[in-house]
């Protein structure tokens, strides 16, 4: 019966028009009308979600969209960044959806499904440097807060865009969808510091209307196909700057180089963590290299 239901799940979502969805919501989202109506849509969507509205830049009614509001930066404080320079901290608020190794290149998915790096990132010469080291996966619900952060301290070294397509990436959808994660649109952000490379992989999903980077002008979804930067000069990023934001929630997944860092031993499936707690350690062996 289960399988029953997996197999429904995975028709439905294959069948539902997920990209003109998603521009649909995306374009009301920052229609110009009256404040009101933005006010009250967002007032509707913080009491179905639950959103701690206390925690906003801004109260309620001053945003004046509800893509606006869906972006909202936090207030100062509400997310202190664990300090030290081999402690690693979450770039977002999320719940772990899988953590581990990533063993002959594959990661995991949801029980019994796994991906592929070289799919991930569409780049089988990236994915050889992360083989075998440590990933994160962290799920972003409707009521997280929305925006990418820094995981640790070090410089953008380029960035590349994967257009795909845009199934949900809630838990249902993770567990039907075969290599959801690798068929979904992406924004990758290559960061290089002491401990090693890291890939911070956010990727796009159903009423996720675009991505934009903090540390560029890159927003998803603007028309074109696949593209890359390596910068020259690469930007140097402090632990918890803004790498980006979504519009609404989505998944962000992290990629280690092997030996580079030691993830938390609470960091199980289902746990939750806020941006600027710590999730990690850099190793004995990357510190000294750094």
């Amino acid at each position: 019966m289960e399988l029953l239901n997996d197999r429904a799940i995975r028709t439905l979502l294959t069948l539902l028009p997920k990209a003109a969805l998603s521009r649909v919501v995306g374009t009301a989202s920052r229609l110009p009308a009256p404040r009101v109506v933005h006010t009250t849509a967002a007032r509707l969507f913080a009491r179905r979600y639950r959103i701690q509205v206390d925690e906003a830049e801004h109260a309620i009614g001053e945003y004046p969209t509800l893509a606006a509001f869906f972006t909202r930066r936090l207030r100062e404080g509400s997310r202190p960044v664990a300090p030290g320079e081999q402690v690693i901290v979450s770039p977002v608020d999320a719940r772990v959806a899988a953590a581990g190794l990533a063993e002959k290149g594959r990661m995991l998915q949801a029980k019994g499904r796994d991906y592929s790096i070289a799919a991930l990132l569409d780049d089988p010469v990236e994915a050889k440097a992360f083989e075998g080291g440590p990933f994160l996966t962290l799920y972003l619900s409707p009521r997280d807060y929305h925006r990418i952060h820094a995981p640790l301290a070090g410089v953008v070294e380029g960035y590349a865009y994967i257009p795909g397509k845009l199934f949900p990436v809630n838990p249902p959808s993770v567990r039907t969808i075969p290599n959801l994660f690798c068929v979904n649109e992406r924004l990758i952000t290559y960061l290089r510091a002491p401990a090693g490379r890291v890939a911070v992989v956010k990727v796009g999903a159903t009423c996720v209307g675009r991505i934009r980077a903090a540390y560029d002008d890159v927003v998803t979804r603007r028309g074109g196909g696949a593209r890359s930067m390596s910068y020259g000069e690469p930007i140097p990023i402090e632990k918890g700057a803004e790498l980006g934001v979504f519009e609404t929630g989505s998944t962000v997944i992290l990629l280690f180089e092997p030996g580079s860092v030691e993830l938390d031993g609470r960091l199980t499936e289902g746990a939750s963590v806020r941006m600027g707690e710590p999730i990690a350690r850099t190793c004995a062996r990357s510190a000294a290299r750094g």
